[in-house]
């Protein structure tokens, strides 16, 4: 049941440490799925974030908790997943610019691509913290002032993307599980700020 106190069975803190691996995998792979959408990573992010935290919390929840936050997630957070794309095209842009050899183009191609690092690490956040009737935009903002206020935190963020784009160089198939463990990352760092 949704909500609800697991005990853990005397497992020791290995095996419950591996647990939380195992599951951080396996919702990476639920994130993976329900990002096909192309709008709907952030919905996908934010629901496996929520199932992440109730994992740690020893609370109940699986598949169908995933499911229910994912569709209450997507009410606002296509949008926020819209604007995502328009980003990466403005970024995009910028590169071509810079390799077009414009004046001050890979200065400013250069800057947009940390301007999309920083937009990605600021939704990663904001899923991290998503809860059901939140708004986005608000969740965005401050997600955005963390981002800059929290350098550290940030930066392991980024750590967990490179970690992302390495396993998918490697071997494509292994991002997907490894998103989990930038879910979890995001999760780690929005608790580590919250008790600063």
């Amino acid at each position: 049941m949704a909500g609800t106190r697991v005990k853990a069975r005397g497992e020791s803190a290995l095996a419950e440490r591996f647990g939380v691996f195992a599951e951080c995998l396996l919702t990476g792979v639920w994130i993976a799925v329900a990002s096909l959408g192309v709008v709907t990573y952030p919905a996908a992010f934010a629901a496996g974030a929520r199932h992440l935290r109730r994992r740690t919390a020893h609370e109940g929840g699986g598949w169908r908790e995933f499911v229910a936050d994912f569709r209450t997630a997507l009410r606002g957070g296509w949008l926020a997943g819209l604007a995502g794309w328009a980003a990466v095209a403005a970024v995009r842009v910028d590169v071509q610019a810079a390799r077009a050899g414009i004046p001050g183009g890979p200065l400013v191609g250069a800057l947009g691509v940390v301007a999309l690092i920083g937009l990605v690490v600021a939704g990663l956040r904001a899923a991290a913290v998503w809860e059901p009737g939140a708004r986005w935009r608000t969740l965005l903002a401050h997600a955005g002032r963390r981002t800059v206020l929290d350098p550290a935190g940030s930066f392991l963020i980024v750590g967990g993307l490179a970690v992302v784009a390495v396993s998918a160089w490697f071997a494509a198939p292994l991002a997907l599980p490894v998103l989990g463990a930038v879910a979890a990352a995001a999760v780690a760092v929005e608790e580590r700020y919250r008790h600063r």
